[in-house]
């Protein structure tokens, strides 16, 4: 890939997900991040810009996808062992989908319904739509943004395709499947106990679930802890960045320099030793805790105290998830 491509496709995501964050922020979107992060998929997913027309499709489908979370909620709430256990094989199963090269964006917005939606419902029906609407409002901004991103800098039309990632074994793609949702399901086990505080775990585990597509298990293991704390040090950084003048555009600007910074290494622009996966990862996670950062300083919270919990429990469950890599690895050689 021509160095000058790489250049602008880490521009076009900067842009994308800068805009998208200034303007759901602006605007008060019930969840703000979300816009952002759904960005950063559409972006770094494919090279080629989706068409207007699709962005009232897309919301569609994040209402049919994630609303298939609202189904289990009574079961969650009246047989809540059969509930769980349903919701893993869901998972289970979209992940083993993902994985044999369905739709990732699909895929993530399933994984999404079956965990968040359903973990918010069990406590509070109303809150489940809720979250629902926001997460419909959140792809519908991320895909007007990104096709503004792309009208900016436009691909060229020789350009050649983003590679898809290589597609596993038949005998592996259900081990992988398999350690992706062990490592989602404590957080959604998390989330039934109160689901306004670990929603973003919820995320973040679905963040690290794609993430251990990875066969390797020891350098995906390195990967999945590297990742997190980057990314809390990358929203260290700009929080004290932002403290400097709190502005809705020196935001807007400080988001445009960060996912440039990381943008140029998601793309080899410039050279690195981590794979794209890893840099993904490393920028939702940035944006994760960086939005509640910002929701938590808007509700007079202490944000600080806030986000150590917060990096406590995202470190926490990427220790979890790299040793359920390496055990479940082990385990598939024993039965190899």
């Amino acid at each position: 890939m021509p160095i000058e491509l790489r250049r602008l496709r880490a521009l076009r995501l900067a842009w994308g997900v800068a805009l998208c964050l200034a303007v759901s922020f602006g605007v008060g979107l019930p969840v703000p991040i979300l816009a952002p992060v759904f960005a950063v998929l559409l972006l770094a997913m494919r090279s080629q810009p989706l068409p207007l027309r699709a962005a009232p499709a897309l919301a569609v489908l994040v209402l049919l996808a994630c609303g298939s979370g609202l189904l289990l909620i009574p079961l969650l709430r009246h047989a809540p062992v059969s509930g769980v256990l349903l919701v893993g094989v869901g998972v289970f199963l979209t992940l083993r989908y993902a994985l044999k090269g369905g739709n990732g964006l699909l895929a993530n917005l399933l994984v999404i319904g079956l965990t968040m939606i359903a973990a918010a419902g069990t406590s509070d029906f109303s809150l489940a739509l809720s979250v629902v609407e926001a997460l419909a409002k959140g792809m519908l901004l991320a895909v007007l943004g990104a096709a503004a991103a792309h009208v900016l800098f436009p691909e060229p039309a020789d350009a050649p395709a983003q590679p898809a990632p290589p597609l596993l074994d038949s005998d592996q793609v259900s081990w992988v499947a398999l350690r992706a949702t062990l490592i989602v399901m404590p957080a959604f086990l998390l989330a039934l106990i109160a689901p306004d505080q670990y929603m973003p775990l919820i995320m973040k585990a679905v963040s690290l679930g794609q993430q251990a597509g990875e066969t390797r298990a020891r350098h995906a293991s390195r990967e999945l802890i590297g990742s997190t704390l980057l990314a809390g040090l990358l929203a260290i950084l700009m929080w004290g960045a932002l403290s400097l003048f709190v502005h809705l555009w020196m935001f807007f600007l400080w988001v445009l320099l960060f996912v440039l910074w990381q943008g140029r290494r998601l793309y080899r622009a410039v050279d690195t030793r981590q794979s794209p996966a890893y840099w993904v990862s490393c920028l939702t996670t940035m944006l994760i805790l960086l939005g509640q950062s910002v929701q938590d300083s808007a509700g007079g919270q202490d944000v600080y105290r806030a986000f150590a919990v917060r990096m406590a429990l995202f470190l926490a469950v990427s220790v979890y998830a790299s040793a359920m890599l390496i055990w479940i690895d082990r385990r598939r050689v024993r039965t190899a």
